[in-house]
């Protein structure tokens, strides 16, 4: 028993404080002990906190991605069906609108747009065009898918809900833009050069993308970069506001000689207007709109009168001659003039929308002047003769159709909407087969070529729609068109 009392007071010392601090140097080692001990556990607390943290904030993110996947796979299975709800609202708004004559010629042109759409499903699906009398697809563009593509809008727009959702689900799971192929800058917004040059059109076709672009993604690179074209265009600007086609990409300066509102040029002046458009007119994209009337001052000086029947044209220029010759590609001025009168004061506003009402008469005679009433690709003038048909094939282009919508629309005049039904009773009649639409080898004879033209369905036949619509449809008001027909909304 006093073995065990002794052994217990041996232990307890150990405990008493004044054991150590007779012994320094235990009291050291006790301390630097108890220091690591602490440390340890404190160490390890704080990695199952963190560790505890990091499998919460992994749940979470594990939660927010499962809600979003079952987001995009409803968006994917229910997208269109919501979309196509809104849309059939809209157009049943719109309805109450139009006159019977009208509804069924919207009718008509939705089949005709359903034909061409199922011909090119059923022979040509995912590739870029169809050419319907050999029944085959090919790849006119790389291989992109560009009548899918281009087609996207219109089905959407005619409420196609079923071809648009089979669309939408290719361009999500097949569209492959890793591509070896040399592209237009026109068609896919890549830069062709041209003997050193860059077409007018090109260079100057970008803008409303790239600026649209930019506003979806937060980005102001794209726009920066198109908006760089117009200050490098703008240090050379000719007082008459007319550009040569070719362009030299490093210096900004025009390079030959030719002047047209044709080929190759065409779309440049369209983009100067459309630009101030998009950008909701604003002190910002002002220099677009001073450089559009600048080009219409130059317009000016282009146009001609025939003889006997007065028909207005507009002339193209090769260096300081004028040349009586208008392609149909011209054909969407008189649609530009109507939109741009707006922004002019009463008497310049008149002055424009009188000069496109003239020139739509004339290229609504490109059609009725030729025995198939399909307008050639382009025309010659001469005295006493009006109109000779240059080129004389017809690939379906949209030019004149576009143009009769936006005076329809600026002037309520139906017969803009007759003579579009002439243009499409036409294309019915001559380019219609049991496989798609083809444009014509020649339209005095009526050889059909082999070829469904991308834009057929992305303009031609959008066009056509609209035109015998309300004008709230697709409202000027809130959409600009790009030079494709494909509707970006203005910059509020």
């Amino acid at each position: 028993m006093a073995r065990g009392r002794s052994s217990s007071s041996s232990w307890w010392r150990y405990l008493h404080p004044s054991y150590y601090l007779k012994r320094p140097k235990r009291l050291a080692l006790v301390f630097i002990s108890f220091v690591f001990i602490t440390f340890a556990v404190w160490d390890r607390q704080s990695l199952v906190q963190e560790h505890e943290a990091e499998i919460s904030k992994l749940n979470e993110d594990l939660i927010r991605l499962q809600d979003q996947l079952r987001e995009v796979k409803g968006n994917l299975g229910y997208l269109g069906e919501r979309v196509m709800n809104t849309n059939d609202e809209k157009n049943s708004k719109d309805l109450v609108d139009i006159d019977p004559i009208n509804k069924e010629r919207r009718e008509k042109v939705k089949e005709a747009m359903l034909h061409a759409w199922d011909s090119y499903e059923k022979y040509a699906w995912g590739q870029d065009e169809l050419q319907p009398q050999s029944k085959n697809g090919v790849d006119s563009f790389g291989g992109l898918g560009a009548t899918l593509i281009d087609s996207l809008d219109t089905l959407y727009i005619m409420g196609l809900e079923d071809e648009f959702r089979r669309a939408r689900e290719w361009v999500a799971n097949s569209l492959d833009f890793n591509k070896d192929y040399e592209a237009s800058v026109f068609e896919t917004t890549i830069r062709l050069h041209y003997k050193g040059a860059s077409i007018l059109a090109d260079s100057g076709t970008e803008q409303l993308e790239f600026i649209a672009l930019s506003q979806r993604t937060g980005d102001p690179t794209y726009q920066q970069k198109v908006e760089n074209v117009i200050i490098q265009l703008q240090k050379t600007f000719p007082s008459d506001g007319l550009l040569p086609i070719f362009v030299n990409p490093h210096s900004g300066t025009s390079s030959y000689s030719t002047i047209t509102f044709g080929a190759m040029g065409d779309s440049f002046y369209e983009y100067l207007l459309k630009a101030w458009i998009q950008g909701n007119k604003t002190e910002t994209v002002k220099h677009y709109r001073k450089m559009w009337e600048t080009s219409m001052e130059g317009l000016l000086s282009l146009i001609r009168k025939t003889t006997p029947s007065s028909f207005t044209y507009i002339c193209e220029k090769n260096g300081g001659s004028l040349s009586d010759k208008m392609d149909e590609l011209a054909c969407f001025v008189p649609g530009m003039l109507a939109l741009g009168s707006s922004g002019y004061g009463p008497e310049k506003a008149e002055k424009f929308l009188s000069l496109a009402k003239e020139l739509s008469w004339t290229c609504y005679n490109f059609y009725q002047s030729t025995p198939t009433k399909l307008a050639g690709e382009n025309y010659y003038f001469h005295a006493g003769e009006d109109m000779n048909v240059g080129t004389s094939w017809n690939i379906l282009r949209p030019e004149t159709v576009e143009s009769l919508v936006y005076l329809w629309r600026f002037t309520g005049n139906k017969t803009y909407q007759d003579w579009g039904w002439d243009i499409f009773q036409a294309f019915e009649k001559n380019s219609r087969t049991d496989s798609g639409y083809v444009g014509l080898k020649d339209v005095n004879t009526g050889a059909k070529d082999n070829m469904m033209q991308s834009f057929f369905l992305a303009e031609t036949l959008k066009y056509l729609y609209l035109l015998f619509s309300p004008p709230s449809f697709i409202s000027f008001d809130e959409w600009v068109f790009n030079t494709e027909a494909h509707p970006l909304r203005i910059i509020p």
